[in-house]
């Protein structure tokens, strides 16, 4: 409970500081999906490697999150973007 308190405390002060106002509340426990399973098999794998092999496996996960959230921002700022109009070029017909 301290690390969730201390990480939301990390996450307001980004807020505050990225858009000048306070941060909405955390959303409630048990309001998104129940990530636990997802985390204990990538765990038992871990586990289940050779210890040289452990430290590999822990930086993969960590570049497959860290390119699963450079994709959530990518699609977020496209979200953001307003719609360009297509480009029109008129051309004279003879």
């Amino acid at each position: 409970m301290e690390q969730e308190q201390r990480l939301h405390g990390d996450w307001a002060e980004d807020w505050v500081r990225d858009y000048g106002e306070q941060p909405p509340p955390p959303p409630p426990r048990g309001s998104g999906p129940d990530l636990a399973p997802l985390f204990a098999i990538a765990e038992a794998l871990r586990r289940g490697l050779p210890r040289d092999l452990q430290s590999q496996f822990t930086s993969l996960l960590r570049e497959i999150l860290l390119t699963l959230r450079s994709l959530i921002d990518w699609y977020l700022d496209r979200l953001d973007r307003a719609e360009r109009a297509p480009e029109v070029e008129d051309i004279p017909i003879d």
